[in-house]
């Protein structure tokens, strides 16, 4: 049986899927998971890419051991973030998280040589403290200087498995560094931010590019040889490829750590318009675009349950807030999810208390009410973002498609169908390995093209149905 191996990454945590065709379906099994997450050190938030390597080898000798040898490996993880290589290709200096601060008043410097307007005309980027553009230009001056090439961490970790470097286009697209027209590198915004063009010298290439094979090292690691694939390795871009949507006219929701809705698009929207909606133009398969907006999404939720000392699970506080809404006076508060002051608070719970009280409502009683409030401000978050999206597409969306770990929550699922006034599809949760799968099953010539996976996942897949309901 003819295997491939997904490994899909998150700011949480990581696993291995194994996926094969068998029958007319896209069957998988998860072989490892590992958790992930920002550490401090030194005043700053850092991942800690060396243990995430020997996670991703330690999952590929899982499948070895249960007597797998993939044809080929795929790796995604979430955007933006990077590893600098000198001349030898080892790390400059420290993998730094997205949510780290050094960024701030970044986007003001760039203003002085390139206007933000001419920065999303040329990238089609949303303004984001963590955009790699930022990130940049808050590196070490001499840690630039020693640096010969940047990769972003899915690429950084393919090239720890096969020796050869590469850019893909889908992660490419979330550094505000990439041209949204031509799809390359634009040499005039690293010129007016100050980065050297010798960190990115190559065009990206489209998902599904064979990078290279496994090093002898890493092929003793994990007991067998097989292609390195550049799937759609931003996390997202793999998620939209395995949406069943239903017609041209649904919403794509990937729900996850963050909140990513949006559309696909053959051409990029870079108007002001788009702009000052808050839309980002990313990568999707075969050069098309996702357009998106950012929303905080179950960070929030992931956040709050740390500060209790995970006392309850996901599903319990799904039902708090759901019991929370059915009680005779409940919690009406409301706040705005997209505010980047809950980007990385010292205190989540705390943050959206003092967000409730500026937006005039007095702090939640309890738990279950300001759980409530985060349910019910994520509905409003997804209804607010499309209908902007339907203003500046001109289109009226007929359901909302979403996937990821977010689309298990059954109680937030209802309560985005009656916020909408839309269906919702939900499923499959673990639509961002299955898009990684899809890429390289494609590459390989077992699946035909992203429309026959779609076909198939939507039949067999378990996607589930939540209606508006009229009695609200």
């Amino acid at each position: 049986m003819k295997t491939y191996l997904a490994v899909d990454i998150g700011a949480s945590g990581g696993r291995h899927m194994l996926g094969w065709v068998q029958d007319g379906h896209i069957h998988t099994e998860e072989i490892y998971r590992f958790e992930n997450g920002m550490q401090q050190k030194d005043g700053q938030l850092l991942w800690d890419v060396e243990r995430l390597v020997k996670e991703i080898i330690t999952g590929m000798q899982r499948a070895g051991q249960a007597g797998h040898r993939p044809v080929s490996v795929g790796i995604d993880t979430w955007g933006v973030d990077f590893a600098l290589l000198d001349a030898q290709g080892n790390v400059v200096g420290d993998t730094v998280a997205y949510r780290d601060s050094r960024t701030d008043g970044m986007d003001t410097k760039l203003e002085q040589t390139l206007p933000f307007r001419d920065l999303y005309a040329r990238t089609g980027t949303a303004k984001q403290p963590f955009n790699t553009l930022y990130q940049l230009m808050a590196v070490p001056k001499a840690d630039i200087e020693k640096a010969q090439r940047c990769l972003l961490l899915p690429e950084y970790f393919a090239y720890r498995l096969c020796g050869v470097m590469g850019s893909e286009y889908t992660i490419a697209s979330t550094t505000a560094l990439l041209n949204a027209q031509t799809r390359d590198w634009d040499r005039e915004v690293l010129r007016a931010a100050g980065i050297p063009d010798r960190l990115f010298p190559q065009k990206p290439v489209l998902p599904g590019t064979v990078l290279g094979r496994l090093t002898p090292k890493v092929q003793a690691q994990v007991g067998y040889d097989c292609d390195v694939v550049l799937p759609a390795a931003h996390d997202t871009g793999s998620a939209f490829i395995a949406i069943p949507a239903r017609d041209d006219h649904a919403v794509y929701l990937s729900s996850g750590t963050w909140s990513l809705l949006g559309v696909e698009l053959d051409q990029p929207l870079t108007d002001p318009k788009a702009s000052d909606a808050g839309f980002t133009n990313e990568g999707a398969y075969l050069g098309r675009i996702r357009l998106l907006k950012n929303i905080m999404g179950m960070w929030i939720l992931q956040s709050i349950r740390r500060e209790n000392n995970k006392a309850f699970s996901y599903d319990e506080m799904a039902d708090m807030a759901q019991r929370a809404g059915q009680t005779d006076n409940p919690y009406p508060g409301l706040f705005d999810v997209a505010d980047n002051r809950f980007m990385a608070p010292d205190n989540m719970t705390d943050e959206i208390k003092r967000a409730l009280q500026d937006a005039g409502f007095a702090a939640p009683r309890d738990l279950s009410g300001l759980l409530r409030a985060v349910y019910r401000s994520l509905a409003e978050g997804y209804r607010v973002a499309i209908r902007d999206l339907e203003a500046v597409t001109g289109t009226a969306f007929t359901s909302i498609n979403i996937v990821g770990g977010g689309s298990r929550d059954q109680v937030l699922n209802q309560m985005t169908a009656d916020a909408l006034n839309l269906p919702v599809y939900a499923g499959p949760a673990e639509g961002t390995a299955l898009g990684n799968l899809i890429c390289q099953m494609i590459a390989a010539g077992d699946v035909k093209n992203q429309q026959q996976a779609r076909d198939m996942l939507r039949k067999g897949t378990n996607v589930k149905e939540y209606l508006p309901r009229t009695d609200r």
